[in-house]
Parts: C-alpha cells; sequence; structure tokens
C-alpha cells in the first residue's frame, strides 16, 4: 500500500486534529503540567508507536525547553532510573497506558497528580497517538 501525506488530501480533518491538539495543549496548562513534562509525555507516546517524525520534533522542542539529554536517554526505560520525580513517572505511566491499552490496566499510582493532570496528560496521549499515525501512516520523511 502507498503512502502519501493524507492531510493534504483531506485538509478540514487534519485542522480539526490541530485543534483537538491545541486544545488539549490547553488543557495540560490549565492544569499546571510542567512544559517539560508535556513533551516528555509526547516523546514516550512517540517512541511506543515508532514514529521518528515526532520523536524528532518533540525532542527538539524538549532540549529548547531546557530538559537535558540524560533525561532523553533514560525515557524509555524511565522506570529503571532516578531521573523522574512521583509526578512525572505517574504521567509517563498514564501515558503508556493511554497508548497501550492493554488488559487488565496496570495500576498506576497516580496520587502526585491531580485529577486535573491525569485528564490532561491522558488528553495528550490521546492527541499523540492521533498524531503519530497521521505521520506515519503519511510517511513523512526524517532525515539528517
Amino acid at each position: 500500500m502507498s503512502r502519501f501525506n493524507i492531510s493534504k488530501k483531506q485538509p478540514a480533518v487534519y485542522q480539526r486534529l490541530a485543534d483537538f491538539s491545541g486544545a488539549a495543549e490547553e488543557a495540560a496548562k490549565a492544569a499546571g503540567l510542567d512544559p517539560k513534562l508535556v513533551e516528555l509525555v509526547k516523546i514516550r507516546v512517540s517512541q511506543l508507536n515508532g514514529c521518528a517524525f515526532c520523536l524528532r520534533m518533540h525532542t527538539r522542542d524538549a532540549l529548547k525547553l531546557g530538559e537535558t539529554s540524560d533525561r532523553l536517554a533514560v525515557l524509555a526505560a524511565w522506570w529503571e532510573s532516578q531521573y523522574f520525580a512521583p509526578a512525572e513517572q505517574a504521567a509517563l505511566a498514564l501515558a503508556e497506558q493511554s497508548t497501550r491499552l492493554t488488559v487488565p490496566e496496570p495500576e498506576v499510582d497516580a496520587s502526585a497528580l491531580t485529577d486535573e493532570q491525569i485528564a490532561a496528560v491522558t488528553w495528550l496521549a490521546v492527541v499523540m497517538n492521533a498524531w503519530n499515525r497521521v505521520a506515519i501512516r503519511s510517511g513523512y520523511p526524517v532525515g539528517p
């Protein structure tokens, strides 16, 4: 099956996804989530989905916000490191849960997050999953 940029074939649908993404970003900000954590969630979801385009974009965004290369290097195994605070661990676990949709769901200790933050992280993961699928299905080029 050939790949083509689906956003160019259905720009109105693409714009709705962009609007949805903006609403999720606003919810994350309103919930008091650190912008670096927002990028970590996007990167982790993109790692799980294998989206090179989104990985490169959000890694660059995280670095611009002051995220460290050490934390980015261990993000794929965040639970084995001591780099992430309890709220970050909870957000990353929620993002993974929203991406993998495993049954039964593993228990997530989200006590370090407010209900508003839990909802915001979940929406961020939902949106990032959608963006990953657009980028992967469209075959967005990712080169040096």
